[in-house]
């Protein structure tokens, strides 16, 4: 069965919420979810699963959570060559640096050899309607590219 292993953070809820819409839309696809926030896993734990997933507020002027960057870091010196990735978080377009935590994950799977299976997905404050079917569309991009490689 094919897996995926989701890591959120989330200071208002906000992410936390999209962080579960992606697990959701991924079960209802058959595929094995394993959700953690981000204080409670280390990255490699994403060695374990098919599919490899962050979600990130961004805080502030564009800074990476605090309580996530140990988990940034980590992601960088990871091999995840075979793995799919997508990156989707809140941030808040009041900040010219507009959810940059997002675009900072996106590069750190990159360098770390993953495959990107979706384009990213930056929801301003709380995900809405349109920005929920946004995330299920997510969810099966990935599953889909993951399927491709197999």
């Amino acid at each position: 069965m094919t897996s995926a292993k989701i890591i959120y953070g989330s200071l208002t809820g906000n992410t936390e919420v999209m962080a579960d819409i992606v697990c959701e839309a991924l079960e209802n696809l058959n595929i094995e979810v394993d959700i953690d926030e981000c204080t409670q896993i280390d990255a490699e734990e994403f060695k374990e699963a098919d599919i490899c997933i962050i979600a990130a507020y961004t805080y502030d002027e564009g800074t990476i959570p605090e309580e996530m960057l140990d988990l940034y870091e980590d992601l960088l010196q990871l091999d995840l060559q075979g793995k799919v990735f997508g990156v989707c978080g809140s941030g808040d377009t009041f900040y010219e640096n507009y959810a940059t935590a997002v675009d900072s994950f996106e590069e750190a799977f990159l360098t770390a050899g993953a495959k990107k299976g979706a384009e990213k997905i930056k929801v301003d404050l709380a995900a809405e309607e349109e920005d929920i079917q946004q995330l299920k569309a997510f969810a099966s991009e990935l599953a889909t590219t993951q399927q491709l490689m197999i």
